[in-house]
């Protein structure tokens, strides 16, 4: 459920970055490219974040 919530608020994070970005005029090409890598971030922070520790066997 964490990584949920976590997941979420990156997007709207990425969706501000870009809406900004296009009223700056930025072309929409660099705009798709920091998304992509936005959300690749985002997936591996995330996961980082949320991840359970192993327990020691």
């Amino acid at each position: 459920m964490s990584f949920g919530i976590y997941a979420a608020g990156f997007a709207i994070l990425i969706a501000g970055l870009a809406y900004a970005a296009h009223l700056v005029h930025l072309p929409a090409q660099w705009i798709a490219v920091g998304a992509i890598i936005m959300i690749g971030v985002g997936i591996l922070s995330g996961v980082k974040a949320t991840r359970q520790k192993d327990s020691a066997k």
